[in-house]
């Protein structure tokens, strides 16, 4: 591997024009070119992408295009993108003979997402490397023998998850035919420096209603929504001193529900449409209390969340809906799974006692476990490169 190899990561910045997603591809991009890696970042997808302000789906990639190269630019990342996508005679940002001579010159494809469809000239790069930022489904599918998501899966030759528990023995998920390993969301600190004084609400920023990812296995529904578990703790504002808020969209019937119990709403949209105010939504919070899926929670697959990630590197506590990660990750200072409302309960009035110490424990998990160069050097090195 040249001492200067050249990096092509992929995902669905373009595709889905938010905040957090934003960020999850910063901390890619700025991590490995700070480890001294020649990055691009390029999505070349017949997908039709998102409009956030629409809420549905066009070919029309103008608006998206506009909005992420901004932000792309802005961490120093122009000349280094490229966006292909619906109409593929219109690229933005690498021309098309330059996006040739990338795929051609490429040593490694960081599939991050793994939503990037594999075309030739991916599959003619050295390296192809798969990041699943959302475990489950595809496990699920390769047990059951789905021939797509084992062709897909197949047109990489090391596969990493943020599934952590997934192989561990009280994980309920098949790991068939692929090796999987774990990872997590790499963050670049020095972003997240955090020298605003917190409110008093405990946030979070979610997709309440979620669609098209729900599964069957063993007998049973898995679900990919995490309303369903929202709703459970719907009493939580009325049981405890604090104050707590999420930016999202929940449909009438859970907004009427939550808002009932106490629950603070804020709409998600406005505030993901910049990446600077998401950041700053985060860094503002007192701590982050959310839930997960379903899907994570019953099969226990050690998934936990970039945001959260992020809060922990703002110095917020967290506390967040056990996968099975604290397995992986420290719990019971800055971090805190729960399975009950006692759980919750209890992790605020730690929080509370000594608010500074809840802070400074946060701070030093994101330092010793996200950090993006120790993440990325951990990735690479365990792929062989």
């Amino acid at each position: 591997m040249p001492s200067k190899a050249k990096i092509i990561v992929s995902g669905i910045a373009f595709w889905y024009p938010l905040g957090g997603v934003a960020w999850q591809f910063i901390h890619y991009l700025l991590g490995l070119q700070r480890l001294g890696y020649d990055v691009y970042y390029v999505e070349d997808s017949a997908r039709n992408v998102y409009d956030p302000i629409a809420n549905d789906f066009t070919p029309d990639a103008g608006a998206n295009v506009l909005a992420v190269s901004r932000y792309l630019e802005a961490v120093g990342f122009g000349g280094r993108w490229c966006f292909r996508g619906h109409n593929p005679t219109r690229i933005y940002g690498l021309s098309e003979s330059q996006l040739d001579q990338l795929y051609r010159d490429a040593d490694i494809f960081l599939n991050v997402t793994g939503a990037q469809e594999m075309r030739d000239e991916h599959l003619k790069i050295p390296r192809r490397i798969y990041i699943e930022t959302d475990p489950v489904v595809s496990q699920i599918k390769v047990a059951q023998d789905h021939m797509t998501t084992i062709g897909h899966l197949a047109a990489h030759d090391t596969h990493f998850t943020f599934g952590e528990n997934i192989g561990c023995p009280d994980c309920l998920l098949p790991a068939k035919h692929f090796n999987w390993l774990a990872t997590r969301q790499p963050v670049v600190m020095s972003w997240w420096q955090n020298s605003l004084q917190p409110r008093r609400r405990y946030t979070t920023i979610a997709t309440c209603k979620n669609k098209g990812r729900d599964i069957n296995f063993a007998g049973e529904n898995y679900y990919w929504s995490k309303d369903l578990e929202f709703l459970k703790f719907l009493e939580l504002p009325r049981l405890s001193k604090q104050s707590f808020e999420i930016a999202s969209n929940p449909d009438a019937d859970s907004r009427e529900l939550l808002e009932q119990n106490g629950w603070q709403l804020v709409p998600s949209i406005p505030l993901s449409l910049s990446w600077h105010n998401y950041a700053s939504y985060i860094k503002s919070s007192r701590a982050e209390f959310t839930v997960a899926k379903d899907q994570n929670i019953r099969l226990k697959s050690g998934w936990f969340s970039d945001r959260s990630a992020c809060y922990l590197a703002s110095s917020r506590p967290v506390i967040t809906q056990e996968t099975g990660f604290s397995n992986h990750l420290p719990t019971g200072a800055g971090l805190f799974g729960f399975r009950t409302m006692d759980d919750i309960l209890a992790a605020v009035d730690k929080i509370e006692s000594d608010y500074e110490k809840a802070s400074r424990a946060a701070l030093d998990i994101a330092e010793n476990l996200f950090s993006a160069e120790k993440v990325l050097r951990s990735l690479l090195s365990r792929a062989g490169l």
